[in-house]
């Protein structure tokens, strides 16, 4: 099963509402670590940590512009049945440019993440692991976008909570 594939099964869950509604909500929210949720499913058992940015700026041509978008959300997910042990991803909330990437910048460290619809990911599990060590040391994580239409997206997530978010996720997943 592709990164592709099985995320898109995580945007269905998560599209119901953005976080912190869709947190609010949920029945299988299980934790809440300062701006960070967990999450877990069952049947298949599927565990993840996700946050909503604490800022976001939208431009084009230089400009800053009102745009809608849809939900805007970090994930960290362990998924046991297939071999996932904390696989970043990334949902801007519109269709990503054909063809780019998005840029990850944490705390001064800078990773690219690959673009397939209005998803994101690191391109290999060993760029998942250096991802998530850079977050649980940084402060913030910046994903910075560009649309199918031309806009340039600037998200900014807070990392308080992150390490602790990260390992219930994770300790649901391995037990």
């Amino acid at each position: 099963m592709t990164k592709f594939s099985v995320t898109c099964g995580l945007a269905l869950a998560v599209s119901v509402a953005s976080v912190p509604s869709f947190a609010q909500e949920s029945t299988n929210r299980v934790a809440a670590k300062t701006d960070w949720s967990v999450f877990v499913e069952q049947d298949p058992v599927e565990c993840w940590s996700v946050s909503a940015p604490k800022e976001t700026v939208n431009t084009r041509d230089g400009r800053v512009v009102a745009v809608r978008r849809g939900d805007i959300l970090l994930f960290v997910t362990f998924r046991p049945s297939d071999e996932v042990q904390g696989e970043i991803s990334f949902t801007g909330g519109y269709p990503f440019a054909q063809g780019s990437t998005v840029t990850l910048e944490v705390d001064g460290s800078t990773f690219e993440l690959f673009t397939d619809g209005e998803w994101a990911w690191p391109a290999t599990s060993s760029d998942d692991a250096k991802i998530t060590t850079s977050m649980k040391r940084g402060t913030n994580a910046t994903l910075t976008a560009r649309s199918s239409r031309g806009t340039v997206t600037k998200d900014t997530f807070s990392l308080l909570g992150f390490t602790a978010a990260l390992e219930e996720a994770e300790r649901r997943c391995t037990n």
